[in-house]
C-alpha cells in the first residue's frame, strides 16, 4: 500500500470500507429519483429498489448506462436502492421522492450513512467558471460533532442545466474554488477548526496537488479554537489576493476576524507567500453595536472594495442574545500596507439579513453592489432561512430590496423545517448564476441541508430596485 500524493480521490473511501460500485450523484423528482455511478467496466448493471419500510428489494431494470431514473414511484416517500453487476454491489443508498426548487447538483438523504466518516448533510456551495468554459461546483459533507472532512466536486458542460461528478477531495471542508492566472485553486480546511489548506489543479479539477498547510488549526473539535471560514470570493486588491477567515470556536463563544493575503505573482502553494492579519476579537464598546446582551462576534465576512478605494470586510454579526436580535452587519477596514496588522472596526451597517452567510459583489456594468441573502422582517424570524432575496446598494452600506428569489414562508411559517441559504453567486452577462445550500423535501431540518441546487436570475439589471432603504 502506497501513500496517496494528491488531494483527489475517485472516490475517497476509508480503509476497509471500500465499495464495489460507487454511486456518485443523486437527483430526486416527483415520483422518481435518479442515481449515477462510476464505470466499473461491466456490460450491464442491475438496479434494485424498495420502499424503505418494505422487506424485499425488486429489480427495476438492467442497463448498460451509468445512470438510471427509477420512476413510477409514490411521491414524498422514502426508498432504498442499490446497484449490482455480477458479484459487485454498491452500498444500499436512500432517496426521498419529491420536487425541489432549482436544478439539483447533488442530493443526500439525511438518513443515508454512506459518508458518515465525514457527515450526513450537504453544505458550503462554491462555484466557478473555468477558463476552459465549463462550470464547477463544490460542496462538503458535514454534521455537528462528526469528522467533517470530505468535499465533492461536480461539473456542468451546458451552463448549469445538467451536472456530473468529477471527484472527492479529502481532507477538505469549507472549500472555496478560485481561478488565478488560469489555474484552479481551492482554499479549504482539513475539518471544522482544522488546518487551513490550499491545493491546485492543472487539468480542470480532475486531479489536485497535495495540499499545502497554510495555517495550523486545532483538532477539529468545536470546543477548541481553530480556523473558521466559509466559501467567499477571493478578491484582488493593490497587487494582492485576499480572502477572509476567523479564529475561534462556538464552544468558547467567540470568533476573531482575520484576512489572509498573498502577492499576485507569488507561488500560492508556498506557505511563505501568505500573510495573516492578527485576529481581532469582538468588542462591545464599538460604536453603534447593541449594548444589551452578549455576542460571539462576527463570522463569514465578505471582502468588498468600496468607493474610497479601500478594502473592507463586511461580516455576519451574531445578534441572537442581543437587543435587537437582528438587523446589523459589521464593517472592518483591511490594512493593505501592513499585512500582519489586525483589521480595524469601521462601522455598523443596517443589514436585515445578518444571521446567515451572505456575499457582497460589485457589478461594474451597473456600478452597484449586490447581495443574495436571507431577509428577516421581525425578531421572530431572526433564525429563518425560508426567504431568499436579491439586494442592491450604491455603496455596500445602504441596501434596498430588488426581488424575492425564493419565498417559502407560507409553506413553512415556523421556519424550522426548510431553508435556502449560503448562496455563492457570480455575474455572467446579463444574468446572475448562484448555488444554494437547500434544505427541502424532508431534510434533517432547515440547517441540515440535503441538496445543493443551481439557479439563474435572468436580466437582473432590468429588475427595479426599491427606493426604500432597508
Amino acid at each position: 500500500m502506497k501513500k496517496h500524493h494528491g488531494w483527489t480521490y475517485h472516490p475517497y473511501r476509508p480503509l476497509l470500507e471500500e465499495t464495489d460500485i460507487y454511486i456518485c450523484r443523486m437527483v430526486t423528482a416527483e415520483g422518481s429519483f435518479t442515481a449515477y455511478w462510476l464505470d466499473m467496466g461491466e456490460d450491464s448493471y442491475s438496479v434494485y429498489y424498495k420502499k424503505s419500510e418494505d422487506e424485499d428489494f425488486t429489480l427495476f431494470t438492467k442497463t448498460s448506462e451509468l445512470s438510471c431514473t427509477v420512476s413510477g414511484l409514490d411521491d414524498h416517500t422514502d426508498y432504498d436502492f442499490y446497484i449490482a453487476a455480477g458479484d459487485k454491489k454498491s452500498a444500499v443508498r436512500k432517496a426521498h421522492t419529491g420536487k425541489v426548487l432549482g436544478t439539483v447538483v447533488n442530493y443526500l438523504h439525511p438518513q443515508d450513512p454512506y459518508y458518515i466518516f465525514s457527515g450526513k448533510f450537504l453544505c458550503s456551495p462554491s462555484m466557478i467558471r473555468h477558463p476552459d468554459g465549463f462550470l464547477l461546483a463544490s460542496m462538503d459533507i458535514y454534521q455537528g460533532g462528526a469528522p467533517q472532512n470530505l468535499a465533492l466536486l461536480f461539473r456542468s458542460d451546458d451552463n448549469g442545466e445538467s451536472w456530473y461528478y468529477i471527484n472527492d477531495l479529502f481532507p477538505c471542508f469549507w472549500p472555496k474554488m478560485f481561478i488565478h492566472k488560469g489555474v484552479l485553486y481551492i482554499l479549504a480546511c482539513s475539518t471544522e477548526y482544522g488546518d487551513l489548506l490550499i491545493g491546485a489543479s492543472y487539468d480542470g479539477g480532475s486531479t489536485f496537488t497535495e495540499p499545502t498547510i497554510l495555517l495550523r488549526g486545532s483538532n477539529g473539535k468545536a470546543k477548541q479554537s481553530g480556523v473558521h471560514k466559509n466559501p467567499q470570493p477571493v478578491v484582488e486588491h493593490n497587487g494582492r489576493l485576499y480572502n477572509t477567515l476567523e479564529w475561534g470556536t462556538w464552544g468558547k463563544d467567540f470568533h476573531a476576524c482575520m484576512v489572509m493575503s498573498a502577492d499576485v505573482d507569488s507561488d500560492l502553494l508556498d506557505a511563505d507567500s501568505w500573510s495573516f492579519s492578527e485576529p481581532l476579537k469582538y468588542d462591545s464598546s464599538w460604536e453603534g453595536v447593541p449594548k444589551e446582551g452578549k455576542s460571539a462576534g462576527t463570522i463569514e465576512g465578505t471582502l468588498v472594495k468600496l468607493r474610497d478605494g479601500k478594502l473592507y470586510n463586511i461580516m455576519r454579526y451574531d445578534m441572537h442574545r442581543l437587543t435587537p436580535k437582528y438587523g446589523y452587519a459589521l464593517s472592518f477596514l483591511v490594512n493593505d500596507e501592513d499585512h500582519d496588522a489586525p483589521l480595524s472596526f469601521d462601522s455598523t451597517i443596517s443589514f436585515p439579513a445578518n444571521h446567515s452567510k451572505f456575499e457582497i459583489q460589485y457589478d461594474s456594468v451597473s456600478d452597484r453592489y449586490y447581495s443574495i441573502a436571507n431577509l428577516m422582517t421581525s425578531p421572530e424570524e431572526h433564525d429563518f432561512r425560508t426567504h431568499l432575496v436579491l439586494l442592491s446598494s450604491p455603496d455596500a452600506r445602504n441596501w434596498s430590496f430588488v426581488c424575492d428569489l425564493i419565498d417559502e414562508r407560507e409553506r413553512n411559517p415556523d421556519g424550522k423545517r426548510i431553508g435556502f441559504q449560503y448562496v455563492d453567486f457570480m455575474f455572467e452577462g446579463d444574468d446572475i448564476l448562484y448555488l444554494c445550500r437547500t434544505a427541502d423535501n424532508e431534510p434533517g431540518n432547515f440547517h441540515d441541508s440535503n441538496y445543493i441546487t443551481f439557479h439563474r436570475i435572468k436580466n437582473f439589471r432590468a429588475l427595479p430596485v426599491s427606493e426604500e432603504i432597508l
